[in-house]
């Protein structure tokens, strides 16, 4: 086994023990509190395996590289392709939760960026940052929003009419701050598109149906999921991809690590109401400000489900904080280990700190404009 393999198995034990010891210390709470905290947390993790799954399908037919292929061709200069790809980036991020993008399109934009002869900057971190700063958009966006409004019963229709503003303002900030500090290494190239083909098969026609779903339901997480097992059998049953392949797109370990520890904080909320009474008596800006730092410090995902375990009083605010606070540190969300990962398996060497170096001033700055346009409008 070589030492990348060995620390990749290292890696997978200590989610799946941290969060089965999670799952034992939340199952010993109350029952009722852990019977909560499961009710909430399962179908947000659910409804991102499905779209993992339908992500994977979607590469499959060829949908990233296509596009990676004609951003490459769209000009000579360096500033539209960046640019129209941030845009790529947003919208997957959208449509097929911000881990399927940085997991897909992280590879799509170095593979632009290498065409181009540049070395990092707006092409490697930009999907990091843009993936966290665009998942206010739907509620399979990010868990964290269906882990904070499932208990509000929106549609995705409705969800859009209260944060379509700040989700507009937050993304056009992150792509004008990646564009300015990216400016310096576009590299040069010539706009001649790669011939790559792009197969409208079972991966588009899933993407289409997940889509759909997430804006006409409430409770996507089930038909989705069922979406992405049935287009990976598919794939399986017809010899076009293999059952390690399928189990490695999810990966599992950290799914089920975050589970666990999720169910704990959502426990510890319904015995403690400690984070509740916070809440009720912060008003719309604190309350944002303690999603930021609740994500930075035990990741977004458990934050959201110790915050929500009760109704906020501003949940838009919350998930503000929750969505956008992650560009903060490594630690906000899961999006920062699949973007590690995926950027070093295409080859390149992402730095940490250079990471954060970038994602500090985008997170405030889309905190900031994200935050006045709710008090602006006056939502809640």
């Amino acid at each position: 086994m070589t030492v990348r393999a060995w620390d990749a198995v290292r890696g997978a034990f200590g989610w799946v023990l941290a969060g089965v010891v999670a799952l034992g210390i939340a199952a010993l709470l109350p029952h009722e509190a852990f019977r909560g905290a499961i009710a909430q947390d399962w179908s947000p993790f659910a409804l991102v395996a499905g779209l993992l799954l339908v992500g994977l399908a979607a590469d499959d037919d060829g949908l990233f590289s296509w596009v990676g292929g004609h951003l490459a061709g769209v000009s000579s200069a360096g500033w539209p392709v960046l640019l129209l790809g941030s845009v790529v980036v947003i919208i997957v991020t959208a449509l097929l939760n911000l881990d399927t993008a940085v997991a897909f399109l992280t590879p799509v934009m170095l593979h632009v960026a290498r065409r181009r002869g540049a070395v990092g900057g707006g092409w490697l971190y930009g999907p990091l940052l843009l993936a966290n700063a665009g998942s206010l958009w739907l509620p399979g966006s990010n868990l964290t929003n269906l882990l904070v409004m499932g208990q509000l019963h929106l549609t995705g229709a409705q969800y859009v009419a209260r944060m379509g503003g700040p989700a507009l303002g937050a993304t056009v900030v992150a792509i004008g701050a990646v564009m300015v500090r990216g400016r310096r290494d576009l590299g040069s190239g010539r706009p001649n598109a790669e011939p790559v083909a792009l197969r409208l098969g079972a991966g588009s026609l899933a993407v289409l149906g997940a889509t759909t779903t997430m804006l006409v339901t409430s409770s996507p997480a089930l038909i989705v999921l069922a979406i992405g097992l049935a287009v990976a059998a598919w794939r399986v049953v017809r010899g076009w991809d293999s059952v390690s392949r399928v189990v490695g797109a999810l990966e599992p370990a950290p799914l089920l690590g975050l589970f666990g520890v999720a169910v704990l904080a959502g426990a510890v909320g319904r015995v403690w109401s400690g984070p509740a009474q916070l809440l009720a008596h912060a008003g719309g800006p604190p309350t944002a400000a303690l999603g930021a730092g609740a994500a930075v410090l035990i990741n977004n995902l458990p934050a959201a489900s110790l915050l929500a375990s009760h109704v906020p009083a501003h949940p838009l605010a919350l998930l503000l904080g929750l969505n956008l606070g992650p560009n903060l540190a490594p630690t906000g969300s899961l999006a920062w280990l699949l973007w590690r990962r995926t950027a070093r398996a295409a080859g390149a060497a992402p730095s940490m700190r250079a990471a954060v170096g970038w994602g500090v001033p985008v997170a405030v700055a889309t905190l900031v404009v994200a935050t006045l346009w709710l008090e602006l409008a006056g939502l809640h």
